[in-house]
Order: structure tokens, then C-alpha cells, then sequence
């Protein structure tokens, strides 16, 4: 055996384990999610367009896209490329009313609204074990974590 398995480690790492190293922490930072549902975004710089579309493509619910043509886009952002300008730039949604793709580039986007439900909004482990808890409190007998209806 050679390498870490055989516990060959080098000795800056041995003499400061990693603070981020999950083996090594009691609990892994986690990823926070911001309440989006109902916002709309100003596009007043291309680093506000930037941004406020990746905060789309993280989005787990539907938005709608208002085109400079004035032609609006309600889906599902699936993906996005960023490329050096807003003109190559370009995000990817599933339109509610078709099965068809469609790519449009953040250069013809005029505004943005977080329009759908957030499909994943208060589903944590967090939430879960809090309403498990209350009906336990409860005397609630065969408690078990059910998905919900989606619609």
C-alpha cells in the first residue's frame, strides 16, 4: 500500500487537518436556499442579469421570461451558459404548455418573475423532523416521511 491508505500523508497536512473536511466536521455546512417565489428582479446592469438568472437555474420552481418583443415564456430553467457577453450568453427552459426546448439569449430577455411555486419550499430534513416530532408529541402512531402531491 502507498499514498494515504498506507497513512503516508504530507506533513503540512498532518499537522493542519482541513476544516472544511466533512470526516472531520460534527455537522457539513449546508446549502441555504432563498425565498424567490414572487420576485421579480431589476435588470439595471448585466451583473444583475447574470445573476438574477442563475438564481433562476437553481430556482425549483417555474418562471417567466418577457422578451424585448414583448412575448412571454412561462417554465422550467434547465440550463444556462454564460459566455463573455449577455449576447452569448443564453438560458435553456422547458415552456409549460409545450415539450419543446427553448433557448433564448439573456441579450433578448426585457424581465424575469419567479412566477411558479416553489416545489421544495419548506421540504427540508429540518422541516420533516420538526412536523415527525409534533405528531409524535401528539401520540400520532406510524409516523412516516409521505411525499406530497406535487400539484
Amino acid at each position: 500500500m502507498t499514498g494515504k491508505a498506507a497513512g503516508h500523508v504530507p506533513q503540512e497536512s498532518a499537522e493542519q487537518p482541513n476544516p472544511l473536511n466533512p470526516d472531520t466536521l460534527e455537522v457539513v455546512p449546508g446549502w441555504g436556499h432563498e425565498k424567490l417565489e414572487g420576485w421579480i428582479p431589476e435588470f439595471a446592469s448585466e451583473q444583475e442579469i447574470r445573476s438574477a438568472l442563475e438564481k433562476a437555474f437553481d430556482y425549483r420552481g417555474d418562471i417567466t421570461i418577457t422578451r424585448k418583443d414583448g412575448t412571454k415564456i412561462e417554465g422550467y430553467v434547465f440550463d444556462r451558459r454564460s459566455g463573455s457577453t449577455l449576447a452569448d450568453s443564453l438560458v435553456r427552459i422547458y415552456p409549460k404548455d409545450s415539450s419543446q426546448k427553448i433557448s433564448i439569449a439573456y441579450s433578448d430577455i426585457a424581465a424575469l418573475a419567479f412566477t411558479g411555486r416553489d416545489t421544495a419550499a419548506g421540504k427540508s430534513w429540518e422541516a420533516w423532523v420538526k412536523k415527525y416530532a409534533h405528531k409524535k408529541a401528539a401520540g400520532e402512531k406510524n409516523i412516516a416521511l409521505q411525499p406530497e402531491p406535487l400539484e
